[in-house]
């Protein structure tokens, strides 16, 4: 029997961030499979983009970059996903995000449950399920899979509360902002003051083991079970905000999957992130020795 090499899954939107100086290939769960590649992890993206110009352009992209497309489908009714980015002058990005995309349509086919259940991780938001058969495709999915990572990634007007719940209810892993953190404690209808309690109440109500909590420049937690730990942000110049939690959450990934320590996890995480806010664009192009140096040198390890 051929042993199978570790990897993860990441399921959702791919798509083109249109930006004033040009585009970039982007969507929340393909950022994360870029920075997971860059970290020696071999990745899956599963996906949809259309038949058309900028599908194909797309696609090959991604091939360029050595990530597989095999499993990113090809739609011949709805276009390839754009989305309208913006930056402001604090550097933060906003978004406009068409509807009724290739992605809205990802097919299910009884083939992916082999994939799905043998990755070591399979990544998930919820802006993907945003429409009827992207959503039913991923909640079979959900049922294959051994350990479930959700990026909740809240984008007005796309919430559906009642999605977010079940969303939650299926997931092993959660990663959220300090914005989604109480917005999220709305949903179970307790109070809470301090942010530890909140994470608490959430684990809770939803029977989550692990929480991740990104927050800017304050830092970020891991809360894992009944353990809480926590790492001050690395002080850098900020080249954009695009994608930074999308690194984030590729260097928690990395880690976690090989079981390393909660310590070690969070280092990278933060470490990663901050190194992708760095420089411009969520998929900037580097190496990992490039990564690896600026670890070694903002933070004691």
């Amino acid at each position: 029997m051929t042993d199978i090499k570790p990897y993860i899954l990441c399921f959702g939107e791919v798509l083109w961030d249109i930006f004033p100086e040009g585009s970039k290939a982007g969507g929340a769960p393909f950022n994360v499979a870029y920075n997971v590649h860059k970290m020696g992890v071999n990745v899956e993206v599963l996906s949809r983009t259309g038949n058309d110009n900028l599908g194909e352009k797309l696609r090959q992209q991604i091939n360029n970059w050595g990530i597989s497309t095999k499993l990113i489908q090809v739609d011949e009714n709805h276009p390839t996903s754009t989305v309208l980015a913006r930056i402001d002058e604090h550097n933060e990005a906003t978004y406009e995000i068409i509807n009724h995309v290739a992605w809205d349509y990802i097919d299910y086919i009884p083939e992916y449950n082999d994939l799905v259940s043998n990755a070591e991780a399979f990544v998930f938001g919820s802006l993907s399920s945003r429409n009827e058969k992207t959503r039913n495709t991923l909640l079979k999915l959900l049922e294959t899979a051994k350990l479930k990572i959700f990026d909740v990634n809240l984008r007005p007007p796309f919430i559906d509360e009642e999605l977010i719940k079940t969303l939650l209810h299926k997931a092993d892993i959660v990663k959220i902002n300090k914005s989604e953190l109480w917005q999220i404690l709305d949903l179970t209808g307790e109070k809470y003051y301090t942010e530890e309690e909140a994470v608490q109440a959430i684990q809770k109500h939803f029977a989550v083991d692990e929480i991740v909590l990104t927050k800017g420049s304050e830092g970020a937690g891991y809360f894992v079970h009944d353990r809480n730990y926590t790492l001050s942000a690395i002080p850098i110049t900020v080249a954009d905000t695009v994608g930074s939690g999308d690194a984030f959450l590729s260097g928690f990934i990395s880690k976690r999957i090989f079981n390393d320590s909660p310590e070690e996890i969070l280092r990278n995480a933060v470490a990663l992130g901050a190194f992708i806010t760095s420089k411009a664009g969520a998929c900037p192009d580097y190496n990992y020795s490039d990564f690896e140096e600026f670890k070694r040198n903002n933070l004691f390890i």
